[in-house]
């Protein structure tokens, strides 16, 4: 057994039973269960026979046709534009932005959760916002204006939330996959034949850097047409996108509703399909018109100016989103602040210190999920990757796939099927149910910002250990993990943020007895009283961004006299 391990097989097989076990027979059992459920089989409420009735009861709902419209076009509007951004902004900077600098400038976006952001985003754009009243002096306005800049019919204000979010994302994975490729030598190449700066860019990087990023893209676009706290807090409310219909009838009081819940559940998952058809669709239409485009061989710098707006839209973006994360922590300390004052005329810590607020019980909870699942995670990440270095195999498509898995599929199609077997496994409702449900997602993450660190590590330690004696076990502890202390950090602070970010499967699984600081957030958002929700959208925010302070500063501190073992920090 012993051999066995050492040689990768043990523990490769030990590592594919935990991920056969734990994350892809929950989602196909989960998929399963609201299947069953969309058909009428649902006996934990008396329903056993197969029948249609539930679509019946879908198709019946006021307003779904608008929903449906809505979720299709704020996730694939919001989708193109920040991929559109993205693109513009490293075609721009691209050899001014080097990744790890990058990083570092995006990490705050990138560790404050969706529902933290939407919260302040919902300060900044409200008709009483920050940016309303920057505009009352000079406009003469003495009181908000009539307009609905949140929660508008069209979901405009959900686009922005989720390009705030999205657009850095994006950003770090283009330059990520562009490390991959020979960048220097054919911007060279190109700039020799004439090629501008960006436009050699586009013509020569962005053809190679796709299908690298391909797979990511899927991933937002998913999430974007699926998403629940966020369009709960920005988006229209009369009707709302689909992913939050699905919410409502799954909470419903009246246990029937579940059933054409399910059946939404399924439509949600094909919609999810036809939105990442679409956009397959439309690569292969730019793919043949882009290869048009390369051939005429231009060499103008007509695009110059379309790339430069793009930039400047999303440095707006970017200050858009500093002034959420600002708005949330100011109005935290708020006491009195009427229009059309910038600042509050008087502060206090009131909302902080009233025990009535519960968010200490929230912080503990939220924390101490994250910690689990994230350890859990990370755990199963080195224990995945050490097996291929044992086994000295490369990763499989289909096991790239499986990583992937969970972020393909909408959250709201298959966690309540799962929340069923995990009653009748007796686990609904418990802390360790949660932290299965938030690890489903929380893995991936931490896989992906993992797996390039691993492989890029310096093999010759590796061989130099062996020579020396050292077993597989010892080379483990005592080189690959302190030498990739920076990233196995970073992953940490990924996979933390994630978990804290998690609304539906914190949701669906804790069966509203485990309230974390993203539940309450979400459910407060909605409240009159914005200095109480304004203590947990900063809470929320802060503890990720406290993750990354120490992904940051730990491997500083730990390795401050050893220059070549402080390595780049990736996310």
């Amino acid at each position: 057994m012993k051999q066995t391990f050492q040689s990768g097989a043990g523990l490769r097989a030990a590592v594919l039973i935990a991920l056969a076990g734990g994350l892809i027979l929950p989602i196909g059992a989960g998929l399963w269960q609201t299947g069953r459920a969309a058909f009428g089989v649902f006996p934990a409420i008396g329903a056993t026979a197969f029948t249609l009735e539930p679509w019946a009861m879908l198709l019946d709902l006021p307003g779904l046709d608008a929903a449906l419209q809505l979720s299709l076009f704020t996730g694939l509007t919001a989708t193109g534009l920040s991929l559109a951004l993205a693109v513009a902004v490293c075609a721009t900077l691209h050899q001014r932005l080097p990744r790890g600098a990058a990083a570092r400038l995006l990490s705050p976006f990138l560790a404050v959760p969706h529902a933290a952001m939407a919260i302040g985003l919902a300060f900044v754009l409200a008709p009483s916002g920050w940016i309303a009243r920057a505009l009352a002096l000079p406009f003469g306005w003495d009181r908000p204006p009539d307009l609905a800049t949140v929660n508008d019919p069209w979901g405009i204000a959900l686009i922005v939330g989720l390009m705030v979010k999205e657009v850095p994302f994006l950003l770090l994975v283009i330059l990520s996959a562009q490390s991959q490729i020979p960048t220097r030598l054919h911007m060279a190449a190109a700039r020799s034949l004439g090629y501008g700066r960006r436009l050699a860019w586009l013509k020569i990087i962005l053809p190679q850097v796709w299908p690298l990023i391909r797979l990511p893209v899927l991933v937002v676009l998913a999430y974007s047409v699926s998403v629940v706290d966020m369009a709960m807090i920005l988006g229209p409310s009369t009707p709302p996108t689909l992913a939050v219909v699905l919410t409502r009838l799954f909470s419903d009081p009246d246990l029937a509703r579940i059933l054409p819940g399910s059946a939404g559940g399924l439509v949600q998952l094909v919609l999810a399909g036809v939105a990442m058809g679409l956009l397959i669709a439309a690569e292969r239409l730019i793919r043949v018109g882009g290869q048009l485009w390369i051939r005429r061989g231009g060499r103008g710098t007509a695009l110059d100016p379309l790339l430069g707006v793009a930039s400047i839209a999303a440095l707006i973006l970017s200050v858009t989103g500093v002034l959420a994360m600002l708005s949330i922590a100011v109005w935290s300390l708020a006491w009195r602040w009427t229009w059309p004052m910038l600042l509050p005329e008087s502060w206090s810590v009131k909302a902080w210190a009233t025990p009535r607020t519960g968010w200490a019980d929230a912080m503990g909870n939220t924390l101490a999920i994250a910690i689990c699942a994230t350890g859990l995670c990370l755990t199963l990440a080195i224990a995945w990757l050490e097996s291929e270095d044992r086994a000295r195999m490369e990763r499989a498509r289909w096991a790239e796939g499986i990583i992937y898995l969970p972020l393909l599929i909408p959250q709201v199609s298959f966690l309540f099927g799962m929340n069923v077997l995990f009653y009748r496994l007796g686990l609904s409702g418990r802390f360790s149910a949660v932290v299965w449900a938030q690890s489903l997602f929380v893995f991936p993450y931490v896989m992906i910002a993992l797996s390039d660190p691993w492989r890029a590590r310096d093999k010759r330690l590796d061989r130099s250990a062996a020579s020396l004696g050292a077993g597989p076990w010892r080379l483990l502890f005592r080189v690959k993990l302190p030498v990739l202390l920076a990233p196995i950090l970073t992953a940490a602070a990924i996979g933390i943020a994630v978990s804290v970010a998690q609304y539906l499967p914190t949701l669906f699984m804790g069966a509203g007895r485990i309230a974390t600081l993203t539940t309450e957030a979400v459910t407060l958002s909605s409240s009159s009283d914005r200095r109480v929700v304004g203590v947990y959208a900063t809470l929320q925010a802060a503890l990720p961004f406290l993750g990354y302070v120490l992904a940051f500063l730990l491997p500083a501190l730990l390795h401050h006299n050893r220059r070549d073992l402080l390595g780049e920090i990736r996310t």
